[in-house]
């Protein structure tokens, strides 16, 4: 029997002209966009449309336009009356869109708080002292203990543990250049430095996790609808206080997204779809469980080749 599964997508998903052949055919879209564009008073269609790129890809406009963008195809889906999933995921950002979509905390809340997200985000870590690269082909274990000899009193930690050959390291970037390079001679297939400008889930991020936690505590968080896994303990959790904790938790610490698949495997899921832009994840998904199906969810395309399958 098939058991699905949603993921949603985080920061890295985002592009120019993101979602518009959906938006030709279903009005939600652009309908949820603006819902979203009147709460921090900028419009986030036009600008993941029409750019400037550089400025969607700025995190305090890239956290709500990737959320919109997961709950505009959320509505879709919903609208076409498709089977619910029995459980959600999100990678990073898109633990936020998980909680949304669950009916934990409404969407006005949730782009208004990762809209403050990324402010706090870009103001804890000035331009040019953190990093982040993705590492390819060591072990979660090796990586680990690159960084440990990086380090050199500096911060550099795993920050996104994303496939069982791929993690994504964060911290001041003199440490994280010392670590790629400690990282090849252990024999790392690739090491790639990231286009960010912000070190997510690491120590550098405290600062910031402070003032989420002071915007968190002033949000209605209610109990999910649908169970979310969270990324910070890899926890489903149902009471609202335990919510907040691991969003808080999550700035500072990585997104276990291996071990979150793998729980997902443990609970029966087969099937799992990407709902928002792109498919990323997806492919992250088939290195650790090549046996689920995945499934797109950004085109009308793609939402009907899954209605056909559920026929």
């Amino acid at each position: 029997m098939k058991k699905l599964a949603f993921v949603f997508p985080g920061q890295g998903s985002q592009k120019m002209g993101m979602l518009r052949e959906l938006a030709d055919e279903f009005i939600e879209v652009e309908q949820t966009f603006a819902q979203a564009s009147e709460v921090i008073g900028f419009d986030l269609w036009q600008l993941s449309q029409e750019g400037p790129e550089d400025l969607l890809n700025q995190t305090h406009y890239t956290q709500p336009a990737l959320l919109a963008g997961s709950v505009a195809v959320w509505r879709i889906y919903e609208l076409l009356k498709l089977p619910q999933p029995i459980l959600l995921a999100g990678h990073s950002l898109g633990e936020y869109s998980a909680l949304v979509c669950a009916e934990s905390i409404s969407f006005t809340d949730g782009i208004k708080l990762v809209h403050e997200r990324g402010k706090f985000m870009q103001e804890a870590v000035q331009p040019g002292v953190g990093a982040m690269a993705a590492i390819l082909g060591l072990s979660s274990e090796q990586v680990t203990e690159v960084c440990q000899q990086a380090a050199e009193g500096e911060i550099v930690s795993a920050a996104n543990l994303n496939s069982p050959e791929q993690t994504v390291i964060a911290g001041h970037k003199e440490a994280v250049l010392r670590a790629e390079q400690c990282a090849l001679t252990m024999g790392a297939k690739k090491v790639i430095m990231l286009p960010v400008s912000v070190p997510s889930h690491c120590a550098l991020m405290k600062p910031a996790a402070k003032k989420l936690e002071y915007s968190l505590n002033n949000i209605k968080i209610t109990s999910p609808k649908i169970p979310v896994i969270n990324n910070a303990y890899v926890k489903i959790e149902s009471d609202p206080v335990k919510i907040r904790a691991a969003l808080i938790d999550q700035l500072t610490n990585p997104v276990r997204w291996v071990e979150t698949i793998l729980k997902m495997e443990r609970l029966g899921i087969t099937d799992i779809a990407e709902c928002g832009v792109g498919r990323v994840l997806l492919g992250l998904n088939k290195r650790i469980v090549p046996t689920m199906n995945g499934f797109p969810l950004g085109t009308a395309e793609q939402i009907k080749q899954l209605l056909a399958l559920e026929k």
